[in-house]
């Protein structure tokens, strides 16, 4: 697992800075409700998405969440006065509090299945009725493009997904939320080159693939091996689904 601390001076560089933030943003903002005035950003990272939701919405009060003091930082320098630490298995709200509350990137990295349903079950919980619950589903299936790279990649130890499509909904409706919709949308400059993923493999990562060990080292060798080291293969389209909280009769 990455440690977020120190991933925090890179992060944007490293996946597609502006572009893909722009590309995030816009398809978030195509499934918020009518109406919402305040939103939360659970898992907020750097802050350039959170940013652009707050710049794109500025009737909106958009308050970012994230557990990475280094993330924190580097947030609330984009967004003065609106970004919190706090873990969102626990987040630190009323009940109800949030027209709107989203999770762009963020269950994929729940450590069990119980971490994920409880980051679900707490923006259930800060979402007022009529709200919507927006997240990423299915981030590492994402990332598989049909390359020569997925090709090498694909006998590799499987690591849970967290953020499955189907489990996720699982958890909003053991909640009370129902489908209100989905999204997709580019990772634009997230394509991966061999020489790129040698450099991710090595730094962690492939959770299955510990820096260092005979099994990364062996994958290392074969994507070494591939044509074209430095050309970035297609880039991953992620995906968002919605979920609303019923209104009160």
């Amino acid at each position: 697992m990455l440690d977020y601390d120190q991933e925090a001076e890179q992060y944007d560089a490293l996946r597609g800075g502006e572009p893909r933030a722009a590309a995030a943003a816009a398809a978030v903002l195509g499934l918020l409700p009518g109406g919402c005035r305040r939103l939360a950003d659970v898992g907020c990272g750097t802050g350039i998405v959170t940013r652009r939701l707050a710049e794109a919405r500025p009737d909106v009060r958009v308050t970012g969440v994230d557990r990475s003091a280094a993330m924190v930082r580097r947030a609330a320098a984009r967004l003065p006065g609106a970004v919190v630490r706090a873990d969102g298995r626990r987040l630190p709200f009323a009940d109800e509090r949030f027209d709107a509350v989203v999770s762009v990137w963020l269950l994929h990295l729940a450590p069990t299945d119980a971490d994920a349903r409880a980051v679900v079950a707490e923006c259930a919980r800060v979402l007022r009725p009529g709200g919507v619950y927006v997240t990423t589903v299915d981030k590492a299936a994402s990332h598989n493009v049909g390359s020569d790279i997925d090709a090498v990649l694909a006998d590799r130890p499987p690591s849970p997904a967290r953020d499955a499509a189907d489990l996720v909904a699982a958890h909003a409706a053991a909640h009370g939320l129902l489908p209100a919709g989905q999204a997709r949308f580019r990772g634009v400059g997230q394509g991966r080159s061999p020489r790129r993923t040698i450099t991710d493999l090595r730094r962690g990562w492939f959770v299955t693939l510990p820096p260092g060990s005979a099994a990364a080292e062996t994958f290392a060798a074969r994507l070494a091996a591939l044509p074209d080291q430095e050309r970035p293969r297609p880039d991953p389209v992620f995906a968002l689904r919605a979920f609303r909280k019923p209104p009160r009769d």
